[in-house]
């Protein structure tokens, strides 16, 4: 069912509550937008809580990012989801927050590659890292780009965390997830280090992602987590254990395995 410009509202000032709940966010960080169609966007504005907003705080903006309603101002950081938006069409919402855990992965430099845990290998796959860039420029959304059309959530460096979604809610599960993989990963780290899953089980769990409702014929997929000794044949020279390929580098390896077992 469509919803309303006011039920979208409602939708993001509810996310926005949970968000600052949680933690992700401090005094007026981060923002969050639904597109309501091919000419208008819904933002939160500047300089407001994101868990202290009401529907009526709320802007729209256009795909220039011009302000087209509302009393307040637009975020600073609009160009983000504005190239977002326009880089992947199945996309309806963002969520940009700074949650403390991915953040500091971010601030450390380093991305989300680890294959840890079978629901995140599933759901959401590998979450890069993007190079830092001043927050509300292109220098911003520039290292981005090659990473928006391949993953559904972005590490920033000495930023923060962006994840988008076909809808509010899937949106912010995703920047949840980010959140508590990172979380895990963290601690796994401070026990002695994470034991990661074999290559074999990686492959087993993205062949099943059809089953459990993730298209891997889908563009706009995520890059998975295979390992890329798996996928080359060569250890990975860049001082991690095990780090995860592009999505078109895991179609070429599934497909070849389907062509060996006469799929």
């Amino acid at each position: 069912m469509v919803k309303t410009e006011r039920e979208h509202r409602q939708d993001i000032v509810e996310t926005g509550r949970l968000v600052y709940q949680k933690g992700w966010v401090a005094a007026n960080d981060g923002n969050i937008t639904v597109r309501l169609d091919d000419e208008r966007i819904l933002s939160t504005p500047t300089g407001v809580s994101k868990g202290m907003m009401s529907p009526d705080d709320l802007i729209i903006v256009d795909y220039e990012g011009n302000k087209v309603q509302g009393r307040l101002e637009k975020t600073s950081e609009i160009l983000m989801h504005l190239v977002i938006y326009k880089m992947r069409p199945d996309i309806h919402s963002i969520v940009h927050a700074h949650p403390p855990v991915s953040t500091g992965f971010a601030a450390a430099g380093l991305s989300l590659n680890k294959a840890l845990l079978p629901e995140v290998v599933i759901g959401l796959g590998c979450v890069p890292l993007a190079e830092y860039g001043l927050p509300g420029t292109p220098a911003l959304t520039e290292p981005m780009m090659p990473l928006i059309p391949k993953f559904d959530a972005i590490l920033l460096a000495n930023h923060g965390a962006v994840a988008y979604g076909g809808d509010i809610k899937q949106a912010f599960f995703r920047l949840e997830t980010v959140e508590h993989f990172a979380r895990i990963n963290l601690v796994a780290h401070l026990l002695g280090g994470a034991k990661l899953l074999p290559s074999e089980e990686v492959q087993k769990l993205i062949e099943a992602r059809g089953s459990y409702g993730f298209a891997s014929s889908s563009v706009s997929e995520p890059g998975c987590p295979i390992p890329a000794e798996a996928a080359s044949g060569k250890p990975p020279d860049n001082g991690e254990e095990r780090f995860y390929v592009t999505r078109d580098e895991l179609v070429a390896l599934v497909e070849e395995t389907m062509r060996a077992r006469g799929s």
